[in-house]
């Protein structure tokens, strides 16, 4: 069987399945539409809300920048992480005890404000939009390769799959989608890692395979890795960052990011009591772990594999990695996996010196430009596209087919439960807050339903767009979607639980300076964002304010709204009574304080 049916049967069975719960868990209320009823187990809902988090950027883009950058981009692994953390002890609880159905709903309860409801519903979609292009993206990756089409038949197909599951299923079909996806995605990431590891380590735990010798050389993984590179003019994979600032404000920025996210939130409300909205988050977080401890080792891997491919004399212990470094592979011998990859466009080569072989350095190093300029070298010939790393990985390492084509299922998986959520959410959204709750509260459940539906396919239709048109990796994209989170809904859900003295004056004035705020600095230094092929300001460090990037600045946003929003709570009237009783009710137990009097 050719390798393209097999990665057809297992996509196709993937979607079949998918298809089948869809139908089988059809919503038939809108209870079921927006919280799948209010009755999912703790852990199903945390195997779903794994699923419904780790997204393309996790399965596909995450790894591929720590591949390509080593220990600077392991802010992803920290910010994604410990917002998982900040969400589930700080916000998860209080949200489900408060019991609506969506963030702008708690939003314009507790600040008592229509106008609070719709600043929220509008961060909300701009920060889902956001974030379900690096779905599309994603999944178009996926698609290109494994199906053999172009990346934009790959994320039509994409779409059209979600519509069928999504519109039609709702939360209680997509949950238990979601838990179908996260089998296939663990199992498609960490059995492919596991072969690679013990090919390069004689280690079957990859998490304990990257601190191990390498087998061929007998030097511990890491070290070889930063030798190759840097006779490569690479940074060591090793090296720690020049700009701690800017490092500790992308790592928040994702940390603040993770805990506003409005399609894991809801997740929380399909439990039926405040406990298992706890219990859903630790099991959670134990099916995240998972991927995430995995993650860094199958980086390593292939980032070394691709280096000791182009450079295969260094695979192995040589007296002299430069000697290893003047022959490089030539291109007619270049492996199956580097042609296959070339007719998706994700994997480019350009001869510039005209020597028929491959040169994979860093041109952008002064220091290597005399070493590069002796060689021959004109400039570093092979471009390969960081989203497919991990879908590569199989085929780099020469793994058997059926591993290939669990990857595949896995990394399509990860994409579709990831826009589903995001869907549903900017969904609910504008069914419930704007249509339902501002606009007609008279409307009927049919009439609601049929509402949600149209806003979700239109959403999809929008997402499918912007996807053809993406701003940067996945997981990049998704950094611009968590900064915006962060720095908008974030501060307004903490201080909606933890402060009785913040009003809906100062929310609104919070979520909007956090708002506009990230925006401006995005659109001022990543203006293509916003409209493709064009920047106001080159997109470099050394235009930036005091270096922080434009991925890092939600975390200064989030911190402007909490400014904003107490200054403006401390000058104007306290919120009345009974929402400080509502805010007192939910933080506090039933009875508490009872026995002492207080």
């Amino acid at each position: 069987m050719s390798q393209f049916a097999i990665n057809l049967l297992f996509v196709g069975a993937s979607f079949a399945l998918y298809i089948g719960i869809a139908i089988w868990a059809r919503a038939g209320s809108t209870k079921d539409f927006y919280v799948a009823g209010g009755g999912v187990h703790p852990v199903t809902n945390g195997m779903a809300t794994a699923a419904d988090w780790m997204s393309a950027a996790s399965f596909i883009s995450m790894a591929g920048l720590l591949a390509s950058g080593g220990y600077a981009n392991s802010t992803f692994l920290m910010g994604w992480t410990g917002g998982y953390v900040i969400l589930a002890m700080l916000l998860a609880p209080y949200l489900r005890k408060f019991g609506k159905f969506t963030v702008p709903d708690f939003i314009g309860d507790r600040f008592y404000s229509n106008t609070a409801r719709l600043v929220a519903v509008i961060c909300l979609i701009v920060a889902s939009i956001t974030y379900v292009i690096g779905q599309m993206t994603g999944a178009g990756v996926a698609f290109s390769r494994f199906l053999e089409v172009s990346n934009t038949w790959g994320i039509w197909i994409a779409a059209f799959i979600v519509f069928l599951y999504a519109v039609f299923g709702g939360m209680k079909g997509i949950t238990y989608t979601q838990v179908a996806q996260y089998i296939v995605l663990i199992i498609a990431y960490t059995i492919p890692a596991v072969f690679i590891a013990i090919q390069l380590t004689g280690n079957p735990i990859p998490g304990l395979g990257m601190f191990s010798t390498h087998s061929e050389s007998g030097l511990p993984l890491l070290v070889k890795l930063n030798e190759v590179l840097n006779e490569l003019g690479f940074r060591d994979y090793t090296a720690d960052v020049d700009n701690k600032l800017n490092m500790v404000l992308f790592t928040l920025s994702l940390m603040v990011g993770t805990a506003g996210l409005p399609h894991v939130i809801i997740r929380f409300f399909t439990v039926p009591k405040v406990a298992d909205a706890r219990w859903s988050a630790g099991w959670a977080l134990v099916f995240i772990a998972l991927l995430y401890l995995t993650a860094p080792a199958v980086a390593s891997m292939a980032r070394l594999n691709l280096m000791t491919t182009v450079y295969p004399e260094a695979a192995g212990q040589v007296e002299s990695y430069e000697d290893a470094m003047t022959d490089p592979l030539a291109y007619e011998d270049r492996p199956g996996w580097i042609r296959t990859w070339e007719e998706t466009g994700l994997i480019t080569y350009t001869d510039k010196n005209d020597d028929g072989r491959i040169q994979l350095y860093n041109e952008g190093n002064e220091d290597f430009a005399e070493t590069a300029e002796a060689r021959g070298w004109e400039g570093s010939e092979l471009n390969v596209n960081n989203d497919i790393l991990v879908l590569a990985n199989p085929e780099i390492a020469n793994l058997p087919s059926w591993v290939i084509g669990l990857i595949a299922a896995g990394g399509i998986a990860a994409a579709l439960s990831t826009a589903a959520g995001l869907l549903l959410a900017i969904s609910s959204a504008i069914s419930h807050d704007l249509i339902k709750t501002m606009i007609n509260p008279k409307i009927t459940e049919k009439g609601e339903m049929l509402a949600a539906r149209l806003s979700m396919a239109g959403a999809i239709l929008l997402a499918t767009y912007l996807g053809l048109n993406p701003p940067g990796f996945a997981a990049q994209t998704v950094a611009l979607a968590f900064g915006i989170a962060g720095a908008s809904l974030f501060p307004a859900l903490m201080m909606g639980i933890f402060s009785k003295r913040v009003n809906n004056k100062g929310a609104v004035a919070g979520m909007l300076t956090g708002l506009l705020l990230t925006l401006l600095y995005i659109f001022t230094y990543l203006g293509w964002f916003f409209i493709p092929g064009t920047n106001m300001l080159p997109n470099t460090a050394e235009n930036w304010i005091m270096g922080v990037s434009p991925l890092s600045f939600g975390a200064v946003g989030a911190i402007c709204n909490f400014i904003v929003a107490f200054a403006v709570s401390s000058a104007t009237e306290e919120p009345p009574q009974e929402i400080q009783d509502l805010v007192e009710s939910v933080r506090y137990p039933k009875g508490a304080g009872i026995a002492t009097g207080h």
